[in-house]
């Protein structure tokens, strides 16, 4: 990896085949800046039509800008064609071009709904900086919530860290933790600094990199564990945001649950990607917001 940045992970966007951007009644974009992630999603009609994912840059108006723009390349689409726009994620306040905000809590419930189907009951979102359990109804509003209440490890940017300090890049991270025989005792998983600094010592004593990442995407399924149980898991659960993608820790919190996690869906192909679920929760949100200002 250019660099030995093995924290950096790829941006990325994607055009549903068939999509007609012209013709739509009604075009709508969500755009979640995240506090290491910003996507966009935009809508046709309420079907997902494009998305893009890239980083989130030291300006939250710029990062929404240069995501919404990268979404709409090669649609035909300006800015000024989308009929409404609503903000999520940690940077909603500063998207420009936001007619309203919603939080992430109901766009990543609202954004599950549409991706797996009205059965979806629980969400772990999983962000640059925290850790949310979600339990939504059959239409996707938010019936409870809990959020982690220490820092960020076990997030995307705890993943960072840990990458960068193991020279493992980011998205290799997870199926490495798996190729151990069983589990080694999880590390610290309340902070960013002792995971790292224990990691540290862990390497020191002659652990393979390999057991280190098992110990800590141990760590981080037994705290997302925790939390889902206190929110009050069922069986109809799916993971959103970056972590979605990191199977070591997904398998892990399988295994503590009983059950699986829904399936993620082809996504190339319908731009139904879990990392976007925030996106596509705000892109809905606007298209009911337009429809209702419609009807004066």
């Amino acid at each position: 990896m250019a660099g030995g940045e093995h924290w950096r992970w790829a941006e990325m966007r994607g055009t549903v085949p068939g999509a007609d951007f012209k013709t739509a009644a009604v075009r709508t974009a969500g755009i979640d800046v995240g506090s290491v992630g910003s996507k966009a999603a935009v809508m046709l009609d309420g079907r997902m039509a494009a998305w893009a994912i890239m980083r989130t840059g030291a300006s939250s108006p710029d990062s929404a800008e240069r995501v919404l723009a990268r979404a709409l390349e090669g649609t035909g689409l300006a800015v000024g064609d989308l009929h409404y726009v609503v903000g999520t994620g940690y940077g909603r306040v500063n998207v420009p071009m936001a007619k309203k905000t919603v939080t992430e809590i109901s766009c990543h419930a609202r954004g599950a709904n549409h991706i797996w189907g009205k059965s979806v009951r629980t969400i772990l979102d999983v962000g640059g900086q925290d850790i949310k359990a979600i339990r939504a109804d059959e239409t996707g509003n938010v019936a409870a919530f809990l959020m982690n209440d220490k820092c960020a490890a076990g997030t995307g940017r705890g993943m960072e860290v840990i990458a960068d300090l193991l020279g493992v890049p980011v998205a290799e991270l997870g199926e490495t933790s798996l190729r151990v025989d069983e589990d080694p005792p999880p590390v610290n998983c309340t902070c960013v600094v002792f995971a790292r600094s224990e990691a540290v010592a862990l390497l020191r004593k002659g652990w393979s990199k390999e057991k280190v990442l098992a110990a800590y995407c141990a760590a981080m399924a037994i705290r997302m564990h925790a939390l889902l149980q206190r929110v009050g898991v069922e069986r109809e659960f799916a993971v959103t945001g970056g972590q979605s993608r990191n199977v070591g820790v997904v398998t892990r919190i399988e295994r503590a649950l009983g059950f699986s996690r829904l399936p993620v869906p082809e996504f190339a192909a319908t731009g139904l990607d879990p990392m976007v679920a925030g996106a596509i929760g705000a892109a809905l949100y606007a298209k009911a917001f337009h429809e209702k200002a419609a009807r004066g």
